[in-house]
């Protein structure tokens, strides 16, 4: 099968607009939780998100065209414009270049906003797109048309793995011939009344309102919940020999991908992390075992997910635990856009040779007791780095990839 690399990269949240600048202000351990400004949040529990403020989407496509995208797909279009000029092409052919989209829940600002229109006003008040703008495949929809990608169109909802399983589907893709180049993009736009309201009914938020930036605390003993986060993430795969004949800039190759089902609990990660670890050693096993030096965390700060997700590692790595860090301490939980802006900031990882620090770590977990690059980044040379993510009911993703040396 074929090789499969990363070309290009772009993402957008609540610490940049950008790959270059998101990755300063994560790296320099800033934190863009604050108190939403979204929605009036007087009757809420919650108060406080990764909210990306003063951000204009008539900058990122036509004016005319904004109503007929929600939020989420906005988000995906800048950073997959940022992820395509960043893989500089001169041309390529259309239709062997595809689009592989991901998003956790879609248009749910738009569903919230016609589901009122529709009660309070009638059925006719509903907009006309309004289905257009909430479905999870338009976001692909939209930039495949934004740039003329003729090639394969599809789309993960698998919850909070559902950009690393955009990444796997687009090098299966890739791999097996059915195309030379996929654009993945993963987004997510979920801060809105229901969204939030919907989390913390569950008792999934973090409550610390009067103190944002503490908020979201990975593996710290006194974390008490996620803090819902928004943005996207882009990646521009290609094949290594697609990649090498027009001389492009790789950032890395994918190597490794595994992928597995808990078949336990509709939110809660299976007992000992055992689906996470199942994800972990095939993803393993399939780049060869190799040596691991960074492995950027699902890390939700939530009890069970950084205690099942320790566990995990601890069982796939033995003696030879890599370094960790989770990096929704300062972006908070992107949902279906995570796994895909993380992939992004692990690349940037492996190019610039420094880990992202787990910040707000101040109360080590007995039961957590790895080193997790607490509070302040890392300079390591690193060659080989991992990313996990996992989502509610039982979906495990997990993607290694390598510096190429050659």
């Amino acid at each position: 099968m074929k090789r499969v690399v990363v070309t290009g990269l772009g993402m957008i949240n609540s610490v940049g607009f950008d790959k270059e600048n998101s990755f300063k202000a994560i790296v320099n351990g800033e934190c863009g939780i604050k108190r939403i400004s979204l929605f009036d949040t007087q009757k809420h529990s919650v108060k406080i998100a990764g909210e990306i403020t003063d951000f204009d989407p008539k900058t990122v496509m036509n004016p005319k065209d904004v109503k007929k995208a929600d939020r989420f797909i906005q988000f995906g279009i800048k950073a997959a414009a940022e992820a395509m000029e960043d893989a500089n092409f001169d041309e390529y052919d259309s239709d062997r270049f595809g689009v592989s989209g991901a998003s956790g829940i879609g248009g749910l600002t738009n569903i919230e906003k016609n589901a009122i229109a529709c009660f309070q006003k009638g059925p006719r008040r509903i907009s006309p797109f309004f289905i257009p703008s909430s479905l999870v495949n338009m976001l692909g929809g939209f930039v495949s048309i934004e740039h003329n990608l003729k090639g394969p169109n599809i789309s993960s909802v698998t919850a909070c793995a559902a950009g690393t399983h955009a990444i796997t589907d687009a090098a299966k893709t890739i791999m097996i011939g059915g195309a030379d180049r996929m654009l993945v993009v993963g987004s997510e736009a979920a801060i809105c009344e229901i969204g939030v309201g919907g989390f913390a009914a569950m008792k999934a938020l973090s409550t610390r309102n009067d103190d944002p930036t503490k908020s979201s605390r990975p593996f710290d003993k006194d974390r008490d919940g996620f803090v819902i986060g928004e943005g996207a993430g882009a990646l521009v795969l290609e094949s290594y020999e697609a990649a090498k004949e027009r001389g492009a800039r790789i950032y890395g190759e994918l190597i490794g991908f595994g992928e597995s089902g808990d078949a336990n609990h509709i939110t809660t990660p299976a007992p000992g992390g055992e689906g996470a670890y199942r994800a972990i050693k095939e993803a393993l096993a399939m780049a060869g075992n190799p040596k691991v030096d960074y492995i950027n965390a699902h890390g939700t700060s939530t009890k069970y997910n950084d205690l099942y997700e320790t566990m995990a590692i601890k069982k796939a790595f033995a003696n030879n635990i890599p370094l960790i860090s989770s990096t929704k301490g300062q972006i908070g939980h992107c949902l279906g856009a995570a796994g895909a802006t993380e992939a992004v900031i692990s690349l940037m990882a492996l190019r610039d040779g420094i880990i992202p620090p787990t910040i707000n770590y101040e109360t080590p977990d007995p039961e957590c007791d790895l080193d997790y690059v607490p509070n302040i980044a890392r300079k390591v040379n690193l060659k080989v780095v991992m990313s996990n993510s996992f989502g509610f009911g039982g979906t495990n993703g997990v993607i290694i990839f390598k510096k190429i040396e050659d």
